[in-house]
């Protein structure tokens, strides 16, 4: 997903799953133990096998390329707890693709005990995983599928095998079709079209989905076709629907994966920790959400309504519902919420996390919903923030507590240097940095032109500060300027307390990010709530 489609609902989805290469300023949050001496290696040996998987080194890796036409190569540290995760995982998968003799192979490389093919292959991150194809050591592809045994085997089946099933018969069509709920079939005249390979490209990573291809005149006729045509079958909602070839621009996959992505989404969906991803993955911009407790029959009796209105805005507003009764407290946190507010809707765009709220008391019924949605459409409905009221003792702790509605007195106050940490209450990497971030305070409580603060910007949204990771740490050095100066250095009382010292720069030996980082280290992300690093 792009950096601007973070999402908004979910705010505890868990880790990123990557571990930088090394230890970096903040992060990783696991250290690599000392580095021993390495065991001397024959010049020549067999590749060792660890349950299905190959162990692999510089001297070893040659070798199964030659041999093994389709290698999955995990690059590894012993010390990354992402890696110790997919362990178990990678080698069920290994399992899987043995059982049924497919021709594809898995194995790993110790990253930081082959520092040559570490830096071969441009691992920055652990795990790492590259597919080499036909013994092509010099451009293998990025793995981009799933991290469980299940997905780590079907994006393999799909690059060693068929992407999508050939069609010879209705028998064929209807077998796929009773097998599973979503079924995506390329329907062409001609299987040697470019549309074709632009389809199967497509088949290859929308593991997801189950993909069948045809050019049977039969099959158009079946299914009420005359040209070519992609046409997604689902077993609820509308039942199917149609994606034309335009023969003169040909088949678009970026357009097409955005078409699957919107059609195979329920009208209304339930929020939950299992579709949470897919909503997002959806692209669409806007979420209509219904919050309602669903063991009260009164609410329950709101869904009908709710749905009525879903088709009007189908591809253009994403409706979700939202049980209060279930562990759902961080959605309702997001949003400024309490459960006894429920039944009650909320709409966000989640590319400018702008919320919209209806007036007050109005009515949840099919007609309500359609017109509240055009209003905000149309621009006629102004988005709320959120904003805590000020504590009486706001400012009575070294770590002062800033809201939205004191923090442009304190932030930009001419004659203080104001350092704030926006964090959230939930993430892991703010509650790690905690404790230095009280030494802080404690540190430099006496002096007079320098406060150190915080604010929960999960509860306070500031329209001039959009906050997207925890911790966000940000300057404001004092004087008429409204300088800001965004801190991205180890999070540690030596460095911080350098950085204040320096009034507001790190020294040259501190490096400001870890290279190569996809985030910076020890980040849980504001919408998504990922963690990133360690």
């Amino acid at each position: 997903m792009d950096g601007q489609l973070l999402p908004v609902l979910v705010l505890l989805l868990g880790a990123s799953g990557l571990c930088e290469q090394g230890p970096g300023p903040g992060g990783p949050l696991e250290e690599p133990p000392e580095e021993k001496p390495p065991e001397e290696k024959p010049s020549e040996e067999e590749p060792l096998e660890e349950d299905r998987v190959l162990v692999l080194s510089q001297q070893t890796l040659g070798q199964a390329l030659q041999e093994h036409p389709a290698l999955l190569v995990e690059f590894y540290a012993p010390w990354c707890g992402h890696c110790r995760a997919l362990a178990p995982e990678y080698r069920k998968a290994a399992a899987l693709l043995a059982a049924e003799s497919a021709r594809v192979t898995l194995a790993k490389v110790d990253g930081p005990a082959e520092p040559e093919l570490a830096e071969e292959f441009a691992v920055t991150e652990y795990p790492t995983l590259k597919f080499f194809r036909d013994g092509n050591r010099t451009h293998p592809e990025e793995y981009t599928g799933p991290r469980e045994a299940k997905g780590i085997a079907e994006w393999l089946r799909r690059r060693v095998g068929p992407s999508a099933r050939r069609l010879e018969d209705e028998e064929d069509a209807r077998a796929l079709m009773d097998a599973q709920d979503v079924v995506v079939v390329g329907f062409f005249q001609d299987l040697q079209d470019r549309d074709v390979a632009t389809f199967l490209g497509l088949a290859q990573d929308a593991l997801d989905m189950t993909f069948g291809l045809t050019d049977r005149p039969q099959l158009f006729q079946k299914f009420g076709l005359t040209k070519d045509t992609v046409v997604l079958f689902k077993k609820y909602d509308e039942g199917r629907a149609d994606f034309p070839v335009d023969k003169e621009l040909g088949l678009d996959q970026g357009d097409l994966s955005r078409f699957l992505l919107t059609h195979s989404m329920r009208l209304v969906t339930e929020y939950s920790s299992e579709t949470s991803s897919k909503i997002f993955a959806a692209r669409i911009l806007n979420h209509l959400l219904l919050f309602v407790n669903q063991t009260l029959d009164a609410h329950r009796e709101l869904l009908p309504g709710f749905r009525e209105a879903a088709p009007h805005f189908r591809g253009q507003v994403l409706f979700v519902v939202v049980d209060v009764g279930a562990d759902n407290d961080h959605v309702l946190q997001y949003f400024g919420l309490k459960a006894q507010e429920a039944p009650t809707l909320r709409f966000i765009n989640i590319e400018t996390t702008k919320k919209y709220a209806p007036g007050h008391g109005a009515p949840v019924t099919a007609a309500a919903i359609t017109d509240f949605c055009r209003a905000v459409l149309g621009g006629g409905i102004k988005p709320y923030r959120l904003s805590q009221e000020v504590p009486p003792d706001w400012d009575q702790r070294p770590v002062k507590t800033l809201v939205g509605k004191n923090f442009e007195q304190v932030a930009f106050d001419e004659t203080k240097n104001v350092f704030i940490k926006f964090y959230a209450p939930w993430c892991a990497h703010c509650k790690e940095m905690a404790p230095a971030w009280e030494e802080l305070a404690e540190k430099y409580r006496d002096h007079e032109d320098i406060v150190i603060a915080e604010l929960d910007a999960t509860a306070n949204e500031l329209e001039a500060f959009p906050v997207h990771g925890f911790p966000t740490l940000k300057y404001f050095p004092a004087g008429p300027s409204r300088k800001v100066i965004d801190y991205k250095g180890a999070r540690d009382l030596e460095t911080f307390s350098k950085f204040l010292d320096s009034g507001g720069e790190l020294p040259a030996e501190e490096p400001a990010e870890v290279p190569g980082a996809t985030f910076p280290v020890g980040v849980c992300l504001q919408a998504s709530g990922q963690s990133s690093g360690g």
